[in-house]
């Protein structure tokens, strides 16, 4: 079982940068792959980027790449989000996730990921 907790949203101008941070409860955190979602208002909720357990594979959204970089720290079982160059359309609610990996390339799919944080809310105004 692991526990997701979100923060570091909040309100940006456009152009702005923000830091996200997933913690993660208990001792295995390493043993997890993480992935960061949006969905924004009337959108269906996507995939922003994500990474494995042992940050040997990554993935990135077309949308975010270039401007987004997905981190981890195992030793203080967090995961992050650097957003930088934000625009309006960036606007969302960003969710934290994880999955217990088995497999060499990270998963991007919704329903890949067994546990959720509560949400973070993202707003860039113009």
């Amino acid at each position: 079982q692991v526990q997701l907790v979100e923060s570091g949203g909040g309100l940006v101008q456009a152009g702005g940068s923000l830091r996200l941070s997933c913690a993660a409860s208990g001792r295995t955190f390493s043993t997890y792959a993480m992935g960061w979602f949006r969905q924004a208002p009337g959108k269906e909720r996507e995939i922003v980027a994500a990474i494995s357990r042992n940050v040997g594979s990554t993935y990135t959204a077309d949308f975010a790449k270039g401007r987004f970089t997905i981190s981890r720290d195992n030793a203080k079982n967090t995961v992050y989000l650097q957003m930088n160059s934000l625009n309006p359309e960036d606007t969302a609610i960003y969710y934290c996730a994880a999955y217990y990996q088995q497999t060499i390339l990270v998963r991007t799919t919704e329903r890949s990921y067994d546990y959720w944080g509560q949400g973070t809310q993202v707003t860039v105004s113009s």
